[in-house]
């Protein structure tokens, strides 16, 4: 599921695609070599799948785009500001960057704010800070890994249970897949 819906960008999608991937498995059983592991073939399966899907809906957003622009065509009207949902988003994971560049050391903390922040090049910081180009490049990186390992530790937990596929969503997958085999459900 994972695998499909960071390919699609879309759970529903992706949920068709994991239900695809095991009616296509149970109908290939017999094509199955061993080569690699059931999950790695399943996920292979799931990733094909997800790209021909891909593929399709991007021929049919040239043909709409086509249509569109020869006249007769409707024109979505598409929002370029963002959603309440993503200004959301946008405000957490600031809060979350600024408490991970607070607790870096000052020192790591100037270096990545005039570099990162400010985009001033090595040499710009070196001589604003008065130190060699190769302190300023340690210095960034250092403050990069931290602050990787900082964010990574506050949304460790979060990114986990990302794309979660369990509970009701596993439940009606498996039905649809039964349904699909012409199969009793095997609790049923």
């Amino acid at each position: 599921f994972r695998a499909a819906r960071s390919i699609l960008r879309d759970e529903a999608e992706a949920e068709d695609v994991v239900q695809e991937t095991f009616v296509r498995a149970f109908h290939h059983l017999e094509d199955f070599e061993e080569r690699s592991s059931v999950r790695t073939w399943l996920t292979r399966i799931a990733v094909n799948e997800a790209l021909s899907r891909l593929r399709r809906s991007q021929r049919f957003d040239v043909l709409v785009s086509e249509t569109n622009q020869k006249g007769g065509g409707s024109y979505p009207v598409v929002s370029k500001q963002p959603g309440p949902e993503d200004q959301a988003s946008s405000r957490e994971l600031q809060s979350v960057l600024t408490a991970a560049i607070d607790s870096l050391s000052q020192e790591l903390r100037t270096v990545f704010v005039l570099r990162e922040i400010e985009g001033l090049s090595t040499l710009e910081t070196s001589e604003a800070l008065q130190l060699s180009s190769e302190a300023v490049r340690v210095r960034f990186h250092r403050a990069r890994h931290a602050l990787r390992k900082a964010v990574e530790k506050q949304a460790g937990k979060e990114v986990q249970g990302l794309f979660a596929f369990a509970g009701a969503r596993c439940d009606r997958t498996v039905t649809q897949v039964f349904q699909k085999l012409r199969c009793r459900h095997p609790n049923e």
